[in-house]
């Protein structure tokens, strides 16, 4: 894969991995177009990375999933690379009656919204040359947390639905990627924390956009980074050694 000289959509592109992808893109030379739902940081994102485009656009919107797309097709039609990077992650208690709007908003965020777009994105794709899809994942998809259960279940579905997408998709040309990250310090799961702009600690970003990077290159169509490969082979046996260390939370 040619990770030079794209027009790339990121969505979820204000910070942590989304705007890390945007960053090492632009330095590569590509085009890149990233969405969020802040304007106000969107908007400092632009103005302080040239070549950068920024649309205010919130993936949890089935109708502003359509208009994203129509405004690509009418400002942006050579887009060649979509990046469904979005995401949310919050906690659940699943002794109690749970939030039906949390588990909504968690579902269409991290899974319903990246198979809306990857659909509405294939007839754009078709037909251009180093056309991909690149789903970010998690290695928590294959060894879950279980007091973020609604997260992990989705990253699980989005390894499901990646599959599919990729058998769907063999004969068109466009490529399709899972990159499953491991824990990355970014705010991702500020919903356990008090201060909201710290970080859950995990690999530097740096790290992780370099692992993934190389695997796309390389056609690695699913990649598991650092510890996420691990969770990937001993699924079972890392759930148990990973969830005893969250008993008291």
């Amino acid at each position: 894969m040619n990770t030079t000289g794209n027009t790339i959509l990121i969505t979820g592109g204000t910070s942590g991995i989304g705007l890390a992808f945007a960053e090492k893109f632009i330095e590569e030379g590509n085009k890149v177009i990233i969405t969020g739902r802040r304007a106000d940081r969107l908007a400092a994102i632009e103005e302080s990375n040239p070549g950068l485009v920024a649309k205010v656009s919130d993936v949890s919107d089935a109708s502003q999933r359509v208009e994203l797309t129509k405004w690509i097709k009418e400002n942006h039609p050579e887009t060649n690379m979509l990046i469904n990077n979005a995401g949310i992650q919050l906690l659940a208690n699943l002794k109690a009656p749970c939030d039906l709007e949390r588990v909504q908003l968690e579902t269409e965020t991290n899974f319903i919204a990246p198979i809306h777009l990857s659909t509405l994105f294939v007839p754009l794709l078709e037909g251009k040359e180093n056309a991909c899809i690149i789903n970010i994942t998690s290695g928590l998809a294959f060894a879950p947390i279980a007091f973020m259960p609604v997260y992990c279940a989705t990253k699980a579905a989005m390894h499901s639905f990646t599959l599919s997408l990729r058998y769907q998709l063999k004969d068109t040309g466009i490529k399709v990627f899972e990159i499953a990250p491991p824990a990355v310090d970014t705010e991702l799961g500020h919903d356990r924390r008090a201060d909201k702009t710290e970080s859950h600690g995990g690999i530097p970003v740096s790290e992780f956009i370099s692992g993934a990077i190389e695997a796309i290159q390389n056609d690695q169509y699913e990649a598991a980074i650092g510890m996420a490969a691990g969770l990937r082979a001993k699924r079972e046996e890392l759930f148990e050694q990973m969830n005893a260390r969250f008993d008291s939370i």
